[in-house]
């Protein structure tokens, strides 16, 4: 085993105390098979602190990573198995965490050392996507109804626990994405989002009304410039984009 990959497993180890194996009725063996990223060797009470750590760290069971089903006792689980692609996943990340925290050593800190765990990236998740990028992809999957859908659910299991970011920013780069590809109605959908969650902010009103401007939707456009002025009367933006609406309506014939 070498060191570097050794060192944050045993701070992985120490985030999270294990749940007593009695519970379970499960036995952690004195000398586990097929441990390839931790030493052969590896003494039970520390194995079971450090799997311990990875199902919190990512918010999973025992059977993200391991041949088993959920629900059933873990000594029907076939943990030496290395059949799922998430087992060997992890000892990829595993290796990627040590390498990250080798280059750290490097460092001259200006503060407190800093260290590199899976909980530092993954925060409870199982993949550590910032919120726009989850959101995209349940979008380009399965549209964006499923999107929205998929925020709500999202910020009311996470909110407040530091796994994404809920300010209004996430929505707003998701919406200004959408524009640039050319779904008005898509980015107008998750401007309308930020500014339920956001309503005193003169920004997303701002962007709500650009979504619609730049659909052709003057009308909106005016109430949402005006709405964004109401909050932050020094929007510069906002003014000049209700000039260049007044000057397209008197062109108008």
């Amino acid at each position: 085993m070498h060191r570097h990959v050794y060192l944050p497993l045993l701070l992985v180890a120490t985030l999270a105390p294990a749940r007593p194996a009695a519970a379970q009725g499960w036995s952690w063996p004195e000398r586990a098979e097929n441990l390839q990223d931790l030493p052969a060797d590896f003494p039970p009470n520390r194995l079971r602190a450090v799997m311990t750590g990875f199902t919190r760290s990512l918010g999973v069971r025992c059977s993200y990573c391991h041949v088993g089903e959920e629900g059933q006792p873990l000594s029907t689980y076939d943990f030496p198995s290395d059949e799922k692609v998430q087992k060997r996943t992890a000892r990829e990340m595993l290796r990627l965490l040590g390498s990250v925290n080798e280059h750290l050593g490097n460092i001259e800190p200006t503060g407190e050392k800093v260290n590199m765990w899976c909980f530092t990236c993954h925060a409870g998740r199982a993949r550590p996507q910032v919120l726009e990028e989850a959101l995209m992809e349940t979008y380009r999957a399965e549209g964006i109804d499923a999107a929205v859908a998929k925020y709500g659910a999202l910020r009311e299991r996470y909110y407040g626990r530091g796994a994404y970011n809920f300010s209004e920013r996430s929505l707003n780069v998701m919406g200004y994405q959408l524009l640039r590809e050319g779904d008005h109605e898509g980015a107008i959908r998750i401007f309308h989002l930020n500014t339920e969650h956001n309503p005193e902010s003169a920004n997303v009103w701002d962007s709500l009304a650009e979504g619609y401007m730049t659909a052709g939707m003057n009308g909106p456009a005016r109430i949402f410039y005006r709405k964004s002025l109401e909050l932050n009367p020094q929007n510069q933006n906002a003014i000049d984009k209700l000039a260049e609406i007044d000057a397209a309506e008197e062109a108008t014939p």
